[in-house]
């Protein structure tokens, strides 16, 4: 038996700090099975999936934990595996814009009114090249409820993308 394991790290950034992980993860049986890692404000800031022996997992917990000696604070929830999703039908969804405060609530507000759950979600904030203006970047993976009518999920979003003057694409075509 297996227990799958839910990290979430956060450190000032320097050399070592995955490698501090990943070691403790390896030395209690554990298997690295997914994560996303970034550096943001020089900070350290990752999550990450372990699929561990049940009988190791409270080690492997204690472990992590002291990793705080190092600097990480970390913290750790079992978690469950996925079940299939035969109710959604996955979508993406990108935008691009000048930037604006509460863009990103705003979208995100338009898909859980729709019951759309976010997956994956990328956001950035860079300068346009032609105008020096902040530019925001958003990718995501969506899951969509089936029983949606596409029509008002892709309405919504066109009139937040004409309100931020932000270009949208949304994949949600269905996937054979």
């Amino acid at each position: 038996m297996t227990t799958l394991l839910v990290l979430t790290a956060i450190g000032e950034d320097r050399p070592g700090l995955v490698e501090a992980i990943s070691r403790t993860v390896s030395e209690h049986g554990g298997s690295w099975q997914e994560s996303r890692m970034s550096r943001l404000a020089n900070r350290f800031a990752g999550i990450l999936l372990v699929n561990v022996p049940k009988i190791a997992a409270a080690d492997l917990t204690d472990a992590l934990l002291s990793l705080k000696s190092e600097g990480l604070q970390i913290t750790v929830e079992v978690g469950q595996a996925e079940k299939p999703a035969a109710d959604y039908r996955a979508a993406k969804l990108e935008i691009v814009g000048h930037d604006r405060q509460g863009i990103i609530h705003d979208i995100s507000d338009a898909l859980a009114r729709h019951r759309v759950t976010i997956d994956d979600l990328e956001t950035e904030v860079s300068s346009a090249s032609w105008s020096g203006d902040s530019l925001c970047r958003v990718k995501a993976e969506l899951r969509v409820p089936r029983d949606l009518d596409p029509a008002l999920l892709r309405q919504d979003l066109e009139d937040l993308a004409n309100e931020f003057m932000v270009e949208l694409l949304l994949d949600d075509s269905p996937k054979a």
